[in-house]
């Protein structure tokens, strides 16, 4: 969808990747550009699923002859993602007045936790901050349970990563229309609260508290997730009324008074219990086997590994393994066209292919003498 958009990465963490990523995935030439000299940010490999389909640069941005490639770039470039403090890129000469100096078109897309303009801009934060601060962590677990971390999803990712490659989507579009880039201030603080709104529309009907535990989707017995008798989990979240009534009926419970009210929250806690004793008496693959296939809304949690093997993704090939590393495909899916995993590069790697295609585009100026 993306084919012949041209989008620079300045080499970041989290976020910031993953979003560049999604847009290569999407058929944008990502050209990443890495630190000359410089291993792998501690916890991440060499060659990362979050550089797959991107070309490589290494270039050391205090170094004018590399910062003069830079701006090459920019200059050819729809969109460039950066994800440090802000005014680092302005110290490194690259901030978004030289940029739009450079290609008044250009979509200039920042990442950041706290936003470009706050009080707490130039404050180190990491996920779990951002997505505390934003109230986005709140509902997070049980009520008696402290709200439990996320594993970086509705922070860097559907916080961050999400909102800025909307950002730049439509800036990208924009620009097609009047010629005018800009810049996308994307942070996780505004991304992650944005994401409660949907919540925030259940208060509008009372079902919505800020006491943890008392929500429609917080504190029910049908909204949960319970522990087998091995160890492995199960998820219930029959909201509506007639696949509550299915779920009774696979429990055994369709008779049972005290399971009749499905919406009294008083009773909440206590048949939370029953279900919790009743899960525990059977393995998880007991209960995958009686819900499967029912309306009951019921599913096993898997670890990605299960995933892999689940009849599901038999059908849709979302996790893959190419080159042995496990990961998922692009989304979402497009009828025009047929994803295919790309690999991803080392460091450097596209370096000369990349300056021979600045050189075609800007002829380097002749000597006189």
């Amino acid at each position: 969808m993306l084919n012949g958009t041209r989008i620079i990465e300045i080499e970041g963490l989290g976020p910031g990747p993953f979003a560049a990523m999604l847009l290569a995935d999407l058929g944008a030439d990502v050209i990443t550009i890495h630190r000359k000299g410089q291993a792998a940010v501690p916890g991440m490999p060499e060659q990362s699923v979050l550089d797959r389909g991107k070309r490589s640069i290494d270039l050391d941005l205090k170094d004018p002859a590399d910062l003069n490639v830079a701006k090459g770039l920019v200059t050819s470039a729809d969109a460039l993602i950066e994800g440090f403090r802000p005014g680092v890129m302005e110290k490194l000469g690259l901030g978004p007045d030289t940029c739009h100096a450079l290609n008044p078109k250009l979509i200039y897309g920042r990442m950041t936790g706290w936003g470009q303009d706050s009080p707490l801009s130039d404050t180190a934060g990491h996920d779990l901050n951002y997505i505390a601060l934003s109230g986005a962590l709140w509902y997070s677990s049980q009520a008696d349970q402290p709200p439990q971390t996320p594993a970086t999803l509705v922070g860097d990712i559907g916080g961050g990563a999400m909102y800025l490659v909307a950002g730049i989507l439509a800036g990208l579009l924009n620009a097609h229309k009047t010629g005018q880039g800009t810049i996308v201030d994307a942070a996780i603080y505004d991304g992650s609260a944005h994401m409660m709104n949907l919540l925030m529309s259940m208060g509008q009907t009372g079902n919505l508290s800020d006491t943890r535990g008392q929500s429609l989707l917080d504190g029910p017995h049908w909204s949960g997730t319970y522990t087998c008798a091995d160890g492995g989990f199960v998820t219930v979240q029959c909201l509506e009324p007639k696949f509550y009534a299915l779920f009774l009926q696979k429990m055994g419970l369709a008779d049972d008074p005290d399971f009749q009210q499905q919406y009294q929250s008083d009773a909440w806690p206590a048949l939370t219990k029953r279900l919790s004793r009743m899960f525990a008496r059977k393995p998880r693959d007991h209960w995958t086997a009686m819900f499967e296939g029912s309306d009951a809304c019921v599913a096993p949690v898997l670890t990605p590994s299960e995933a892999q093997a689940h009849p599901m993704n038999t059908a849709r090939q979302t996790w893959q393994n190419p080159g042995d590393t496990l990961q998922a495909a692009a989304a979402p899916r497009f009828s025009t066209t047929n994803w295919r995993p790309k690999p991803s590069p080392k460091r450097g790697e596209h370096k000369q292919e990349i300056l021979d295609e600045l050189n075609a585009i800007t002829p380097p100026a002749s000597s006189s003498g």
